[in-house]
């Protein structure tokens, strides 16, 4: 525990009270390996592996299975990105199926009527809060889209080879266990507000709970099952075009939201190029545009010029991240329109990042999510799908390049890397947990390219969160003398490293050794998360 005469005048301290040191277990295999928030979602990518599928197979399959095991970070009503490193071409594409607003959105339509609101975004409060939950904060989902378009261009089954995880997964329904309970609770205020959500997620309104020592009771995400399977049988098109087109837009107009059938036919997911680098002898690609990729490239630029030491980071390593990271967000905080972002207040976890790789090299980093816990609080009642809130990435002032407006893109937190090296892919990483996301993922590239570190070690490391506010967050296991030494620099929070609330990210990897072995690990302290082995 932290010896209190070490606290320096500047530190806020918090409720510290967990004293524990948790690790993870890390996969290792010669073939394929899925890393994940999920463990059993991480099966279904294996599933497919074994099935003759490759990264890309496996990745899309893991991506279909978290709407059904881990519904409240990502799912079909979702948005993300994808990388993708193809071993024989020897460089990495990009599916970007990011969100979008609707074409009927009118920015008159969300007055501010003063303060700020307390989720994820210090933005002005919107009268009724209409862009943070319910049928007007939905952005276009593209989730499907960009899976599919991942499975068409670089997979080798079909999507409906590919979706029966996810369909034996939601007919199952999911483990009632304590972090379910907690999950919901967390969300029950809100999700109680719309009928339909309430109905899946608060049996006789209130949390489901399994009674102690009685078997595992699972709930039923209702009416998901039957929509995976018409994806399965109509292909993934029917999503922006058919029956399934249709029922969204019909419930979403019911609702009094804006998001109509015209919205969803002129959704297209894309392929993109990565902005790459040489950084420190490694080649990165990072995610483009709209995303923290840009923000990430400019901190690997201003620490090129640094001598690290190889082994455990130093001090001098922690302070080095801390000031790249904040000057980093000063800038994207101004210039990238994301101008009074100031980080979540209540810490709710959400997104959800995964990597696969596979026995030929082929590697996939992978970042999917509904933006909010529980995304709009809306699960479409014909369909089963929980709805994103995308149209909160927006700033509702006007004037800012990421001001309210429609058939508009969002800047968005999302950073999934992709290293490689030698001719070869080195680690595909990532996180979940908003602006956290890219501290978490710079911190952990520079511990194994610059310290050296391995997969096991990096990820088992204390890390500093420096993603704005007054004060850089410190895990208190950090060593005595880096803590002292940031202190005499920088006002300092002491945070712990906890399952509620997430005051770090919650990052997964996948890693090949020179020797050509795999290595997989994944968040240490979410009590789902694992890596799965071939």
């Amino acid at each position: 525990m932290l010896n209190p005469q070490y606290i320096a005048p500047h530190t806020k301290m918090k409720h510290l009270v967990q004293n524990w040191n948790v690790r993870k277990p890390i996969a290792r295999s010669r073939g394929g390996i899925v890393a994940t928030q999920n463990r059993i979602a991480g099966e279904a990518g294996i599933k497919i592996l074994k099935a003759g599928g490759n990264a890309v197979d496996a990745a899309v399959a893991t991506g279909l299975a978290l709407a059904a095991v881990e519904p409240w970070n990502s799912g079909l009503g979702g948005v993300g990105f994808m990388l993708v490193y193809l071993a024989k071409e020897k460089r990495v594409q990009v599916v970007d199926f990011g969100p979008v607003s609707p074409g009927a959105l009118n920015p008159a339509d969300f007055p501010l009527v003063g303060g700020y609101t307390s989720d994820l975004f210090t933005w002005p409060t919107v009268k009724d809060d209409r862009n943070v939950h319910g049928p007007n904060s939905i952005a276009v989902p593209g989730h499907v889209a960009g899976l599919s378009l991942a499975l068409e261009k670089f997979g080798k089954l079909t999507f409906r080879d590919v979706i029966q995880p996810a369909i034996a997964l939601a007919e199952q329904g999911m483990a009632v266990d304590w972090y379910l309970t907690l999950k919901i609770a967390i969300t029950a205020k809100e999700l109680s507000q719309y009928p339909s959500s309430a109905n899946v997620y608060l049996p006789g309104g209130f949390p489901p709970v399994t009674p102690a020592g009685a078997n595992l009771e699972h709930l039923k995400l209702k009416g998901l099952a039957k929509t995976m399977r018409r994806l399965a049988d109509a292909g993934p098109r029917d999503y922006y075009e058919g029956e399934i087109a249709q029922s969204i837009a019909r419930d979403i107009k019911a609702m009094g939201g804006i998001l109509s059938a015209d919205d969803l036919k002129r959704y297209k997911a894309r392929i993109v190029e990565p902005i790459t680098t040489e950084y420190h002898g490694a080649q990165l690609a990072l995610a483009p545009n709209l995303t923290a990729g840009p923000s990430m490239l400019h901190t690997l630029d201003n620490l090129r010029g640094m001598q690290f030491s190889q082994g455990a980071p130093t001090a001098e390593s922690f302070l080095a991240y801390a000031k790249v990271l904040r000057e980093a967000f000063a800038v994207r905080l101004s210039t990238m329109g994301d101008i009074t972002e100031a980080g979540d207040r209540r810490d709710p976890s959400c997104t959800t990042h995964f990597n696969v790789v596979d026995s030929e090299g082929n590697m996939v980093a992978h970042t999917q999510t509904l933006l909010s816990v529980f995304g709009s609080k809306v699960v479409l009642p014909e369909t089963g799908i929980l709805m994103n809130n995308g149209i909160m990435w927006f700033d509702p002032r006007p004037g800012t390049p990421n001001s309210l407006g429609p058939n508009k893109r969002a800047l968005t937190n999302m950073c999934p890397v992709i290293a490689h090296r030698d001719g070869k892919a080195w680690f595909a990483v990532g996180a979940s947990g908003g602006r956290k996301i890219f501290p978490a993922v710079l911190q952990l590239t520079s511990f194994m390219v610059d310290h050296g570190l391995s997969l096991e070690d990096a990820f088992h490391h204390p890390r500093i969160d420096a993603s704005g506010g007054d004060s850089v967050g410190v895990d208190p296991r950090m060593p005595q003398p880096i803590i002292e030494k940031l202190q005499a620099d920088l006002p300092v929070s002491l945070t712990e490293l906890l399952v509620y609330p997430t005051n770090f990210a919650c990052p997964s990897s996948v890693y090949q050794a020179a020797d050509g072995e795999h290595f997989g690990v994944a968040d240490v302290m979410s009590p789902w998360s694992g890596a799965v082995a071939e």
